[in-house]
């Protein structure tokens, strides 16, 4: 079984069912599989065989789900890549990545026209049409661009017929997921149609996630927590999925109630925009059966707050990218644990070990590694990153953790993000999860910075409710009642908003360049 055949059972079994909804339409499984299957048919016509590498250069449209389904009908191997990537970030990926055709939206037509002379390899830029005068854009190209330049709409329709699902085998590649590169260059992580599948399958098992289901896609279809969350599992259960261009607090509530919808799936800074809008109250989530929360810690003082003003439980979960990405997510059939991430999902294995990879005992923190089924094959082109990454079977996620005696799992923080303050260890969460109880702090991030005395010390980051209302001293007064010293900001500093990226999790690389 692989995500494509399951999808195109859905599609035999109940055409006429809504497989998404985008913009005020509604598309069927059925019409999907057709859409499908000429996509991947104008793809092979372009010269896209079994094992190229197809980048995506899309948003939260139905062209991401039609391309990621035909290239996968094809046997080719899908590159995702956040279109909002800067020419020089986008440009090491597709060099890096051996991209044969590229997908992209109709905005990034300029880089086109460049890319074709810095991408020889490429064959194909299939351009998807958002704006009506997408096409004598294309033709005002330089010959060059234009020969190698075809519109998304055109590729369906100059299929003569619908592609049949190439053979795949469960170790082939199926996506190529470049990591955000927070250490160096980005790497292709290669996650292999048994890896996806899997992961997409067990998701669903563990949430519950059912055909009459109505899924919000509003997380970045291009990062690997959406496509598996929000995308794959719905997709394989037959359920339906609701594409949201952008998040907007607003438009989402309005989404949730027009929709019905079931299933609400964010991170940390979503929830937290959510719950501070002023207008939304409970009515807005009251269809909401299932609301998860992954990408980054959820803090507690947030989750309780949400929780009270929605009526709805939020289950944190974690994952990575080298996982396809879910190995945890609080159980829904028991006690939920709010900091933890929970349990594991079936099928996948975590425990928490020393530097020598031996399991350490119940609450003592160590690194999490991760074994099953999901686990990536490795970095693309990078024999020696994936020898240290896997080893003996095991993923080493580099994230700190430790494991109550009822398998609840804490992620404490990331190795690299730890603060040595005068030789005690000081995790930026615990001091983030103390601002986040202050009733006038909406956003919080904390960074070490190199100090002459104590070797590092605490750099604290705030966005405030009310500015006026609070000083730094007043912060710095509030740390030095509910933390022990040495875990005490050295500096607080009040920002309007803190950096993130497309998924809502905040930028520490750019707060430590800051200091």
């Amino acid at each position: 079984m692989n995500l494509v055949s399951c999808v195109r059972q859905q599609a035999i079994e109940q055409p006429e069912k809504v497989a998404y909804h985008f913009m005020g339409k509604d598309t069927t499984y059925g019409e999907f599989e057709h859409t499908v299957g000429r996509f991947a048919k104008g793809l092979q016509d372009l010269g896209i065989e079994k094992g190229d590498h197809v980048a995506f250069l899309l948003g939260n449209t139905p062209h991401y789900l039609i391309a990621l389904y035909a290239t996968m009908r094809l046997g080719a191997t899908a590159i995702p890549v956040n279109p909002i990537y800067t020419p020089d970030e986008i440009s090491y990926i597709l060099h890096n990545g051996d991209v044969k055709a590229v997908i992209a939206l109709d905005a990034l037509l300029p880089l086109v026209e460049k890319g074709v002379q810095a991408f020889p390899k490429v064959q194909a830029f299939i351009v998807c049409e958002t704006t009506a005068d997408i096409a004598e854009k294309v033709a005002a190209l330089s010959p060059e661009a234009r020969d190698k330049t075809y519109l998304f709409t055109h590729v369906i329709a100059n299929a003569t017929e619908a592609l049949q699902p190439v053979e795949v085998a469960e170790d082939d590649n199926a996506i190529i997921l470049y990591t955000s590169g927070t250490t160096g260059s980005p790497k292709g992580a290669m996650l292999t149609h048994g890896n996806i599948y899997s992961n997409a399958r067990d998701v669903a098992h563990y949430l519950g996630i059912r055909a009459d289901d109505r899924v919000i896609a509003t997380l970045p279809v291009f990062h690997v927590f959406a496509l598996t969350v929000v995308v794959n599992a719905p997709l394989l259960s037959g359920a339906t999925v609701l594409l949201v261009p952008r998040f907007s607090p607003a438009e989402i509530f309005a989404l949730a109630r027009e929709q019905q919808a079931t299933v609400f799936a964010g991170v940390p800074t979503m929830y937290n925009f959510l719950y501070q809008l002023p207008e939304g109250n409970p009515e807005d989530f009251s269809t909401i059966r299932l609301a998860v929360s992954g990408g980054a810690s959820l803090p507690v003082a947030l989750l309780h707050n949400f929780e009270q003003k929605f009526n709805v439980r939020v289950s944190e979960g974690y994952g990575l990218s080298e996982a396809s990405p879910v190995t945890c997510f609080n159980p829904l059939d028991r006690e939920r644990k709010p900091g933890s991430i929970g349990t594991s999902i079936h099928n996948v294995e975590n425990k928490v070990v020393d530097v020598n990879g031996q399991e350490v005992p119940v609450g003592e923190v160590g690194e999490l590694i991760v074994r099953g089924p999901n686990v990536m094959k490795g970095y693309y082109k990078l024999p020696e990153e994936t020898t240290m990454a896997i080893r003996d079977g095991w993923l080493y996620t580099g994230d700190l953790a430790k494991v109550d005696e009822e398998g609840y799992f804490y992620i404490v923080d990331r190795k690299k993000d730890m603060i040595i303050v005068g030789g005690y260890n000081v995790y930026p969460r615990e001091v983030e999860e103390v601002l986040f109880a202050h009733n006038n702090i909406v956003e919080a991030a904390v960074v070490g910075f190199p100090d002459p005395n104590l070797g590092e010390a605490v750099h604290a980051y705030v966005v405030l409710k009310e500015v006026a209302a609070t000083s730094t001293e007043d912060l710095l007064a509030y740390c030095a009642k509910h933390m022990v010293k040495y875990k005490v900001p050295k500096v607080i500093e009040i920002m309007d908003e803190l950096p993130k990226n497309t998924t809502g999790k905040i930028l520490r690389r750019s707060l430590k360049e800051r200091v």
